[in-house]
């Protein structure tokens, strides 16, 4: 059985590690995707050149199996075959020795389109222009949900405030592209590569080969955030055909651009909300309304979407509130898994809109939200108690002391106001609160239900322990963390445990390493196990401990009336961030950021400071510069990393940060989920701080230089209008 190296990254630190593409196997072949150049239409004929010796065309007439890739529902075709729906879509793979004479093959291949109109956009999706893609009416999910009587709490209040906000694309841009290398072995197809979830690559090739003689093997794998959770299917669905059929390793790693061009993006949001606000001051009432691209198949959207509905007010008790969401089907890239999975989105519009209710109210923003915080007797969106101490108020006061949150904003609410013949002149200050939450594990009983999470421990006769389970290490640290649990559990030396590579070939089904569950979830097993064998340890004996999922007796849950515990645990998170704007070209700089979070006990500090700021800069980039837009043939205008621009080393200062110790007593050594939380509130204070200092509305993001000074002149110049037309 392999092993990860105990030494922690110590192989990736030293350039040790073989990623997919340092890797040599005999005999391969390369693979390179014919992709769609039309983003909708129907196939009408294609022209296949003559190919040389050696080099095989693959396509949906020859896949033995279904020609899907089961990514929840059976909607996306592992090859296209009578449609294509977005530019890039996989219609051929083409096979050979030589990537130069394949990259010459593809360019001769011709296939003729029957075009339809195009919806790049939910507007263009709605209106139905050459029929639906989907169904009757493009709509791929839907869902509403209700708590208290929106009527009787409209009913109460003397002020209504209604606002849109949104949220655009964004691009992974881990470490490591997408790649995977299939090979036979022991009458199996075997594919390893760079993955977050080898059950689902398993399933996918089970599914397109119509046999389960399969297994997958989770590489070294630089960086995932969720690219590397649904997307690696559509590189093993038409791989494992292809090895199938020719019996000989072949790889297939997609070159930057292609990456960038091709995979998964976090969906775009826009909510609409209309808020009522009682004579007190108070939230007693909220309709929200939102749609999702979702790009041209479902993939993972319904789940985006079920989190944004049940995570809706946030961390807010609101006593009225009604909310309808729709994932709509447009004809551009599939839409899927991104850190944060929906909440980041939501975040962002939420505090937005609660910043733009108190300002409007004439109330401090960040007093404004403490005092409509969830309290423990309070009951959330879907109609669950609080389950244990909820710590909102104590992060917030440690948050605002440790930025001096307070101070700032009275001084930079006295900075000089710009003069009305030279707005652009000097630069502004502004500093920014967001506060949110983040369920963690799968949503409702799906852990219970569907996933069932499964763990081992083997204990060999030298005393050594392995852990066999399926979540991977894609950076966050579970190589490190894993290990840690078992080992203080058996009160046994670190370097004694080691931890399997996750391979469906010996290791049992754990679940994606998604959601914020492997801590909470399959390290709570793993705990659990540890705990067994200390119980029944057997001096110099092999032993094997199992220990499968049981939802603790508290978390109920209704699928039907999403009513219930819509999550097993909640952690919670609060970030400040501090901005100085030229206001003359709208270009920021973050000159402070503070972090504070309730991930209930962390296994490791130092692991979870480097999610911290990993996930901080990464929603930073996501709030201020990480701008994707489609141009109008539906392909993205970002084409390289020149292009699609992220935050460096010099964009960020150093993130002060800190903990509340809040134990979760079915975690594992009292801890929570935590990965995901750390991107879900930085842009929205990102945001918030830069509006601050330009004493313009912000509504959504990236909050670019541009769109600064768009909202600075325009207004300036519709005063000028307003100006001139009086004195005329």
């Amino acid at each position: 059985m392999d092993t990860v190296n105990t030494k922690f990254k110590w192989s990736e630190a030293t350039g040790e590690a073989k990623y997919i593409a340092d890797r040599h196997y005999e005999g391969l072949l390369e693979g390179r995707f014919y992709r769609s150049s039309c983003p909708r239409g129907v196939i009408k004929s294609v022209e296949i050149p003559e190919l040389p010796e050696g080099y095989h065309l693959f396509g949906a007439d020859d896949v033995p199996g279904q020609n899907v890739l089961p990514i929840v529902e059976i909607d996306w075709p592992a090859f296209a075959d009578k449609e294509v729906r977005y530019v890039g879509q996989v219609i051929y793979l083409l096979v050979g020795p030589n990537p130069d004479v394949i990259e010459q093959l593809l360019q001769q291949i011709k296939v003729d389109y029957s075009p339809l109109t195009p919806a790049y956009t939910i507007e263009q999706s709605k209106a139905l222009i050459d029929g639906a893609i989907h169904s009757t009416d493009n709509v791929l999910d839907t869902h509403a949900l209700t708590k208290g009587d929106i009527d009787e709490g409209f009913a109460q209040a003397v002020t209504i405030i209604e606002e849109t906000c949104s949220t655009g694309y964004q691009e992974h841009i881990y470490l490591e592209t997408q790649g995977c290398v299939g090979y036979p072995k022991d009458g199996k197809v075997v594919i390893e590569g760079s993955m977050q979830c080898p059950f689902y690559v398993h399933h996918c090739m089970a599914v397109v080969l119509g046999h389960d003689h399969v297994r997958a093997i989770q590489c070294p794998t630089g960086g995932g955030f969720g690219g590397k959770e649904d997307y690696p299917d559509v590189l093993a669905g038409p791989l494992a055909v292809a090895v199938n059929k020719l019996q000989q390793p072949i790889r297939i790693v997609l070159e930057r651009s292609e990456d960038i061009a091709f995979t998964s993006k976090r969906h775009p949001v826009e909510f609409h909300y209309k808020t009522g606000i009682d004579a007190d001051g108070n939230i007693v009432a909220m309709d929200v309304k939102f749609d999702v691209n979702s790009g041209a198949y479902l993939s993972l959207s319904g789940i985006v979407l079920q989190r944004s509905i049940t995570t809706v007010t946030n961390v807010y008790d609101i006593p009225n509130v009604r909310v309808e969401g729709h994932a709509w089907t447009t004809n551009t890239v599939p839409t899927g898994a991104f850190r944060g999975f929906g909440s980041p989105q939501t975040c962002f519009c939420m505090e937005t809109h609660i910043n733009h209710v108190a300002k409007q109210l004439g109330q401090d923003p960040a007093a404004f939200k403490q005092r409509h915080f969830l309290k423990a007797d309070s009951t959330t969106m879907t109609g669950a108690k609080i389950f244990g101490d909820l710590v909102l108020d104590q992060m917030y006061e440690r948050i605002l002391e440790m930025s001096d949150y307070h101070t700032k904003t009275a001084l930079y609410a006295f900075q000089p106001e710009q003069h009305e013949n030279c707005l652009g002149s000097g630069k502004r200050k502004g500093i920014g609160l967001a506060v949110f939450q983040h369920g963690c594990g799968f949503a409702g009983d799906l852990e219970d239900t569907l996933v069932r999470a499964k763990v081992r421990l083997i204990k060999l006769e030298n005393d050594d322990v392995q852990i066999l389970a399926s979540n991977t290490d894609i950076g966050q640290g579970l190589s490190l963390t894993f290990r840690k649990i078992v080992a203080e559990t058996l009160n046994k030396p670190l370097e004694t445990i080691h931890l399997a590579v996750p391979d469906t070939g010996i290791v049992p089904d754990s679940g994606p390493t998604v959601a914020s569950r492997s801590i909470l979830i399959v390290g709570y097993l793993l705990e659990k196990a540890a705990q067994k064998l200390q119980l029944n340890w057997l001096e110099g004996e092999k032993q094997e401990i199992e220990e499968v999922y049981r939802k603790p007796d508290y978390h109920v849950w209704d699928q039907n009336t999403y009513q219930g515990n819509a999550y097993q645990a909640t952690s919670y998170g609060m970030n400040v961030v501090e901005v100085e704007v030229d206001m003359a070209t709208g270009e920021t700089d973050i000159i402070g950021a503070w972090a504070m979070y309730d991930i209930g006990r962390a296994i490791d500090e130092k692991v979870f400071r480097g999610q911290i700021d990993g996930g901080l800069v990464q929603a930073l980039g996501y709030g201020s510069c990480e701008k994707m837009e489609l141009n109008q043939d539906g392909v993205f205008a970002q084409k390289t990393m020149a292009d699609y621009v992220i935050p460096t080393a010099l964009d960020v200062p150093t993130i002060e940060s800190g903990l509340v110790d809040n134990p979760y007593p079915f975690g594992p050594n009292g801890a929570k989920g935590g990965g995901e939380l750390t991107h879900n509130g930085g842009a929205a204070a990102f945001a918030a701080a830069v509006e601050a200092a330009i004493g313009k509305p912000l509504s959504s993001i990236p909050v670019t230089p541009e769109k600064v000074c768009q909202a600075l002149y325009a207004s300036d110049q519709s005063a000028g209008k307003v100006a001139r037309g009086k004195a005329q």
